[in-house]
């Protein structure tokens, strides 16, 4: 039997966290440190590897319920190589270390379990679709994988440089960073959703750091049943577009 396929083969290479291709993260396990992964998300793996769900302390229920910000995840522990994906989406290994990383919980793939994560209240008075009001905030020492829809862009930070993202296309930013959330649109407009222009909610950043911006906006998914009420239809609210699609495109 012979195919181009059989030049896919796996990646050599010493790195703990290393890409098989854009959509594929190959994770290695040497049995000294676990490695904490989405549920669901194990495409294959080789060698002696255990799967166990992660227990959420009582801080971490409480703030999922407070919030709607969490992250649902597997403990993969032992000796091996363990292949993680979801639904291709495009895969980045990300180094936390004293700066931080603030990332919406939809976009994390699998993280370190060294790692320390905990939900914080991103300025805003409304609930909206996209980057809400509460996101989490990764601290410590170790590697993150996020997921993007497409090829992302990451944008630089600077005192003299601020940058302006779309909530909906936001993934990521550096914890130092600033943040404060409008309309782009005036006052009357805000209701309506991204008014006559296409855009709507806009996050700010400034300081210095670094944004990541994914090449997609959030959409509710298909026939998803919108709730009721004018803010609701306007994709606000716990009943609006957000509370519909807890995740991206990809996710429900």
């Amino acid at each position: 039997m012979q195919s181009p396929l059989f030049g896919l083969t796996e990646a050599q290479t010493q790195d703990r966290y290393a890409l098989q291709n854009p959509q594929l993260l190959r994770v290695a396990l040497e049995g000294h440190q676990d490695v904490l992964a989405r549920k669901g998300t194990m495409v294959a793996y080789q060698g002696l590897i255990e799967f166990d769900g992660e227990y959420q302390t009582q801080g971490q229920q409480r703030a999922r319920a407070r919030t709607g910000e969490a992250l649902d995840l597997m403990r993969c522990s032992g000796q091996g190589t363990v292949y993680l994906a979801n639904l291709a989406q495009h895969v980045h290994v990300v180094d936390v270390d004293h700066e931080g990383l603030t990332v919406d919980s939809s976009y994390v793939l699998a993280l370190d379990s060294t790692l320390h994560w905990e939900s914080i209240a991103v300025d805003s008075q409304y609930g909206i679709s996209g980057s809400g009001k509460y996101n989490l905030n990764i601290s410590g020492q170790g590697k993150v994988a996020l997921m993007t829809s497409g090829q992302p862009l990451m944008m630089q930070v600077t005192p003299d440089k601020y940058v302006n993202v779309d909530a909906d296309a936001i993934v990521a930013w550096s914890t130092s960073l600033r943040v404060q959330m409008q309309a782009q649109t005036h006052s009357s407009g805000v209701w309506r959703r991204r008014g006559n222009t296409g855009e709507g909610w806009e996050l700010s950043f400034l300081g210095q750091g670094y944004a990541l911006v994914q090449p997609s906006e959030l959409l509710p998914p298909q026939n998803a049943v919108i709730g009721g009420g004018a803010a609701a239809q306007f994709g606000m609210g716990q009943h609006g577009a957000r509370g519909q699609n807890q995740g991206n495109i990809f996710n429900n």
